[in-house]
């Protein structure tokens, strides 16, 4: 903060005539509705797809040109520069349409650029002379925290702590109370609890000795900022003075630390908009909760809240199916599920591939972005989309033989990251000193040279040391894959090949094919979306897994498949394979996910005619476990899994039956079985492809009872 409190010179009165109606125009209903509702406490729940930016731009624009607010003492804040950056370029184009009243001046900013901002303002008047400085890596005083700790320092180690101690601090976690939170967590931590704690306080301690200056974190600039409007009554009433009309987007990622600085910017005051989804929480592993997206209604009895669920990027076949995907989802997030509905032209179905193994997956994949690429789709609007990073270098490796230039994005190509340059280059070495191994033994031997590097037997805890062991994991598996095809391979041998893999990648390029996780793609959209290596223990991810199949680690992984799913406009694709690499066990499981939602189909071999053959057998959506009873079947559960049955519905469903059937003079069963009536009230079917998937329902009953039915389920969801 820069200067004082602005006045509201020249803008119109509350109840003079403003130029809002150009901002109305190419508005829905709901939009409209959210951009014109008085000031105070406002939701927005907002679906992928259905214009929040545009809503939320609109409704700030909508307030200064009414005259309800000053556009300097609007402040909006959001979670990336670069959505903060497109946020901007709205309220500028925003301004000669609202009548140049000033919507280019509004803050829109991330929050801690917020924060710094202000604490660089109030920092000589709360501290003195005394200065402080922001740390922008705070790896070395974590490593010199570990040290004196009596901790191994290793830099995947640091940057573990580092992450912990970020996840403490967002969370509003002290040293004192970290073990005992993160065992009510049941977080998955790196090492002992008790030591990363002496870590996290010989951390805060080294940033404290600092002579002449006072170290800050990121962290530290939100903790101080809250302190100070909280502590100091004459710096509260000067900033909320300055900014009276708040905009929070992405509220479902706010951090406890995030909300803390938001309520010491309000005050008593209820001059809020917040716009989230609760079914895109993909960040719960940082500190975000979408509680407080939840609870709003909760804190703010009279709140406005409008739900946003016309999807204007992706094709109806593709909402159809990502309604499908949430529709399954449990818990209290799942209460909040949005109903979106596709407000473009119908588009192809989405297409679900499964395959022998992982290099028949990529290569198949390769051959059909070829094709989008030929009839005319740009390579810069075609993404894959995969749960870890180190499952790209597949498909880096399929692009580049197929000729298609590509781009990874939120990572390094397979072979540009750090763990697999030093492991290339421990192999050469060991080929220098000429170790002569082959066959069998180049493998163990490969794997042998690759453990001190992280190649352990189990996956390690730790973020960075887990992206670290899939990585190496990736490669020696790779090793494996090529030494069984061709045995006499020699170790100087396979360091070439594996030289000339690296060579022949294409340098990322900005017209390229899109490489992403599905957590960098967040926020994205793309033409074409390949979402890939959809198996058990890859998505879900093993590790979540381990909290149990209906634990809300699990139910992460399934919004985190929902958000790769809404990326794709048109076309999508989904594909999964049973083995890792050629001639291997094909052991694999389709992801659970996909139970209930993936037709029966056949192996797609990359090329080859398909063998006609039945897709994955039924499973259970729950555990993933092999389906045999017909009233397991029916249910698309085990029956001794636990329900999530909405009682409700159920009742009302049975009330109709019973109706429809005297109507029809047939016993109730003739129109649907209990099981049946049950499978709706547990999936929650919302459109006529979700009520087809349940079994005994074709589309003879589809046309008979199919309107009654959604319109029972979408009264009571």
């Amino acid at each position: 903060m820069s200067d004082r409190p602005a006045k509201m010179v020249g803008m119109p009165s509350p109840g003079s005539a403003a130029p809002t109606e150009g901002l109305l125009d190419d508005l829905d209903e709901e939009q409209r509705e959210a951009v014109q509702a008085p000031r105070g406490p406002v939701c927005v729940l907002a679906g992928a797809g259905t214009g929040k930016t545009r809503t939320i731009t609109r409704r700030i624009a909508h307030l200064v040109a009414s005259g309800h607010v000053a556009p300097s003492q609007v402040l909006a804040v959001t979670f990336t520069s670069r959505a903060a950056g497109e946020m901007r370029l709205r309220l500028r184009s925003l301004d000669q349409q609202a009548g140049g009243v000033g919507t280019g001046s509004v803050q829109a900013m991330t929050f801690h650029a917020a924060a710094r901002r202000q604490l660089q303002y109030f920092w000589p008047r709360l501290v003195g002379d005394t200065g402080w400085e922001l740390l922008d890596s705070k790896f070395s005083v974590v490593a010199q925290a570990a040290n004196r700790a009596g901790m191994k320092t290793g830099t995947d180690d640091v940057r573990d702590l580092a992450g912990e101690i970020e996840w403490a601090k967002a969370s509003l976690i002290s040293p004192e109370t970290y073990p005992a939170e993160v065992a009510k967590a049941g977080r998955d931590i790196p090492f002992d609890a008790a030591k990363v704690a002496a870590v996290y306080a010989g951390y805060e301690a080294a940033k404290a000795r600092r002579e002449g200056t006072t170290l800050l974190d990121f962290d530290d600039l939100l903790l101080h900022t809250a302190a100070a409007i909280e502590n100091d009554a004459a710096v509260a009433q000067e900033f909320r003075d300055r900014y009276r009309c708040f905009v929070v987007d992405e509220y479902q990622d706010v951090t406890p630390l995030q909300q803390r600085v938001l309520d010491a910017w309000l005050g008593e005051r209820d001059d809020l908009t917040v716009v989230g989804d609760a079914n895109q929480t993909i960040y719960s592993f940082t500190g975000a909760t979408p509680n407080y997206l939840l609870d709003f209604s909760r804190r703010f009895p009279e709140a406005t809240v409008v739900r946003l669920e016309r999807d204007y990027r992706s094709t109806p076949q593709v909402v159809s199916l990502a309604n499908r995907v949430i529709g399954a989802a449990r818990g209290r997030m799942a209460g909040s599920r949005l109903h979106l509905v596709g407000q473009r032209p119908p588009g192809p179905e989405p297409s679900f591939s499964e395959n022998p193994d992982e290099v028949a997956e990529a290569t198949a994949v390769a051959k059909n972005i070829k094709k989008l690429i030929e009839a005319g789709t740009p390579p810069a609007e075609i993404a894959v989309l995969y749960r870890i990073n180190a499952q790209s270098e597949v498909y880096e490796e399929a692009l580049t033989a197929a000729g298609v230039a590509f781009q990874v994005r939120g990572g390094e190509g397979f072979f540009s990251r750090q763990e697999i340059r030093q492991s290339l280059l421990a192999l050469q070495r060991a080929a220098e000193r000429g170790v002569e191994v082959a066959g069998p033994e180049l493998a163990a031997g490969v794997r042998e040279l690759l453990e001190p590097l992280g190649l352990t037997t189990e996956a390690p805890a730790g973020t960075r040391a887990r992206e670290r062991w899939e990585a190496l994991t990736a490669l020696a598996e790779l090793v494996d894959e090529d030494v069984a095809q061709r045995p006499e391979l020699t170790l100087p041998a396979l360091v070439t090949e594996l030289r000339q893999r690296a060579d022949s990648r294409h340098p990322p390029v900005v017209q390229g094919v899109t490489l992403a996780s599905l957590h960098a793609a967040k926020g994205l959209e793309w033409d074409a979306v390949f979402l890939v290596g959809l198996a058990d223990g890859t998505l879900p991810i093993s590790h979540a897994l381990s909290h149990g199949a209906d634990s809300e680690a699990v139910e992460e992984e399934r919004r985190l498949f929902y958000v790769g799913i809404t990326r794709a406009r048109v076309h999508l694709a989904l594909s999964w394979a049973l083995a890792r690499a050629p001639g291997g066990r094909q052991g694999r499981k389709p992801s659970r996910f996909l139970n209930g939602v993936a037709p029966h189909t056949a192996a797609d071999t990359g090329g080859a005619k398909p063998r006609r053959q039945r897709g994955p057998a039924p499973r259970c959506r729950v555990c993933n476990a092999a389906l045999s009873t017909p009233a397991s079947i029916m249910l698309r559960r085990c029956e001794n899994c636990p329900s999530d049955i909405n009682e409700d519905l159920l009742a009302e469903l049975k009330d109709w039956r019973s109706r429809t059937a005297k109507e029809m003079s047939v016993p109730a069963y003739v129109v649907f079985t209990d099981n049946t009536l049950i499978a709706i009230a547990e999936t929650l079917p919302t459109d006529d492809a979700a009520l087809v998937a349940i079994p005994g329902i074709g589309a003879r009953k589809l046309e008979q009872f199919g309107p009654d039915v959604l319109e029972l389920v979408r009264s009571r969801s």
